[in-house]
């Protein structure tokens, strides 16, 4: 009779269940991480400088105990301050309209003073720089692409500081700051890190691209501005109805928390302002460029996904039912709706003005007209406005701008010096030059003992050390999402494609390098991330902190040179012209 008791390994007891896989990689050296408890799952703590650090700088345990607790914004304030100083120093320089802020800075000017943009005639740049007082804005209506908000922002600043390079480039100064400060607190958040956060903030500080635009009137740096604002409240979203949800969660006897599935399918998460405003910050990102709209959906996913994942951690047995049942829905209307209802509130100028571009084009008419649009990966097709006789001309008219201003951007194919391809963008591949002038010695700041002609450029160039080593930030980012399942490294993956992947979509259309500032905050983050892996995980041994730390400080102090030795390139400084080709490292930044 064959005997069908179980067999037992060596060591074993009979009716004991057989070891798993961790046990068994023991005799091979293997440990298994520390479990971390419910509470610390849902609501992580924040890490905070271990007590030796402040021995070693003898600090008394009072003044480290203020140190903790404020370091948290005086920490990010001081990476502000920084970014400030150099992004506001010499900020009317170069003295000139460069790029295409001869487009944006008319149009606000117009925006803010007319309630709608302006024809303006070709040769009118030198004009506005020798006396805009003088300027006079015209009448006609100019025909334009892109929505208002970014416009009205460079307005605010030509409405304070007057019609001047310094004005339409003063807000920009300012969101390129605050974004650093956001991006100190956001990284701090998502990483439970004060040191990470600022390290990600200061690393955005010394991001040339980032750079450039914070000082160009151009509308980019609008959007990655309203962008990571969102991102920032959804982060902030997500703690509070984790929190919440840790809450309602029943205690053993050791205070422990206890998963509990009804809890964890059936708790509502209740109101939820902060995802109000991510849905106000995205349809300001859409009120500036149409591009805001894909993050509109990569975040709204995201957002979701975090529901899924706060009530699987609680004990949810299908986690994704219930967040069909209590969470997309509430998820849809406080997004969604609000960022159409700002987008729409943003063209608010257009509607209470009849002298728009397009304003009175439904007058008289029965319906409107098929419109012929070429499709991104579906080509041309004709795309019906539905006959609409029964709507308002103002909103018949607006739909008609809008399917005509759509229609430009899918067609726009027109060959540009400066155009790259997506493909091209992390490695930096084409650069765009904003202004190029070659100075002779002794005029316009180039040194009179030069042997020959000067450079003055302004190049929308990412720091390369910054952008080359983000190219493996990427690569360590996606590893940890997909096989440590870390949410952190998920949500700055999805801040990357969001702000990436659509472009690929218009393989033919003319597009530039300098759209990527979009999603620079979240290479920042992605950097951040792996330097805080190089420095070493909790718990490692001083041996391998110390190897850590000197790797990743010289990791950083390299990235800070490079965006010191390119400073020329970003702020237009006259250089000899055999340094300004030292600095063209790729033949194609040329």
């Amino acid at each position: 009779m064959t005997s069908t008791a179980p067999q037992t390994l060596e060591g074993q007891a009979a009716g004991d269940a057989p070891p798993g896989w961790q046990d068994r990689l023991r005799r091979f050296g293997y440990s298994a991480p520390p479990r971390t408890g419910l509470r610390e799952r849902l609501v992580p703590p924040y890490t905070e400088p271990s007590g030796q650090l402040w021995s070693v700088l003898r600090v008394p345990p009072t003044v480290a105990g203020y140190l903790v607790r404020w370091s948290g914004w005086v920490g990010p304030l001081l990476v502000t301050l920084v970014a400030g100083l150099l992004r506001f120093w010499r900020l009317g320089s170069p003295d000139a309209v460069i790029f295409d802020e001869t487009y944006y800075a008319k149009d606000a000017w117009a925006l803010i003073n007319n309630g709608y943009e302006a024809a303006w005639p070709k040769d009118i740049d030198k004009s506005i720089l020798q006396d805009p007082s003088s300027v006079t804005i015209p009448a006609d209506p100019g025909y334009v692409v892109h929505p208002p908000v970014g416009k009205y922002l460079i307005g605010l600043g030509e409405k304070w500081f007057h019609f001047t390079p310094f004005g339409w480039r003063f807000v920009m100064a300012v969101l390129g700051t605050l974004s650093v400060l956001m991006l100190c607190r956001i990284g701090r958040r998502l990483f439970r890190s004060t040191f990470l956060g600022c390290l990600a903030g200061a690393l955005l500080a010394v991001d040339g691209l980032h750079f450039v635009m914070s000082r160009t009137a151009l509308l980019d740096l609008v959007v990655m501005f309203f962008v990571l604002a969102a991102f920032g409240c959804l982060l902030i979203d997500r703690d509070r109805a984790r929190a919440r949800l840790a809450a309602a969660l029943p205690e053993g006897a050791d205070g422990e928390l206890r998963p509990d599935a009804k809890v964890a399918a059936t708790l509502r998460f209740g109101r939820r302002p902060w995802r109000l405003a991510a849905g106000v910050m995205l349809g300001l990102a859409c009120g500036t460029k149409w591009n805001g709209l894909y993050v509109l959906v990569f975040f709204c996913v995201m957002a979701v996904l975090w529901d899924a994942g706060a009530r699987k951690t609680a004990g949810a047995v299908r986690p994704y039912r219930a967040v069909l049942k209590k969470d997309v829905f509430p998820a849809f209307v406080s997004t969604v709706p609000v960022a159409i209802a700002t987008y729409m509130a943003s063209w608010a100028g257009w509607f209470m003005t009849d002298k728009g571009y397009f304003r009175d084009w439904a007058h008289g008419r029965a319906g409107l007209s098929p419109d012929h649009v070429k499709l991104p990966l579906i080509g041309d097709v004709s795309l019906p406005q539905f006959g609409m006789s029964w709507m308002p001309e103002s909103l018949r008219s607006f739909w008609h701008y809008e399917s005509e201003v759509y229609s430009f951007h899918v067609n726009l194919t027109d060959k540009h010096t400066y155009q790259s391809n997506p493909w091209s963008w992390l490695v930096l591949g084409r650069p765009v030059s904003y202004y190029y002038e070659s100075p002779s010695p002794g005029t316009d700041g180039c040194p009179a003992n030069t042997a020959d002609k000067c450079a003055r450029e302004v190049l929308a160039l990412g720091t390369p050390l910054l952008w080359w080593a983000a190219c493996f930030a990427i690569l360590y980012v996606l590893w940890r999402w997909v096989f440590r399942r870390d949410w952190r490294a998920g949500a700055i993956a999805c801040g990357i494609a969001a702000g990436y992947l659509p472009w690929f979509l218009y393989q033919e259309r003319t597009i530039f390098l300098f759209y990527a500032v979009v999603f620079v905050p979240f290479l920042c983050l992605a950097v951040a991330m792996m330097i805080g892996a190089i420095i070493g995980p909790p718990g490692s041994d001083e041996r391998r902190r110390a190897i850590g730390a000197i790797g990743a400080g010289v990791l950083v102090l390299l990235i800070v040179w490079n965006f010191i030795y390119f400073w020329p390139l970003y702020t237009g400084n006259a250089i000899p012209l055999d340094s300004w080709r030292n600095r063209m490292w790729l033949d194609t930044w040329v």
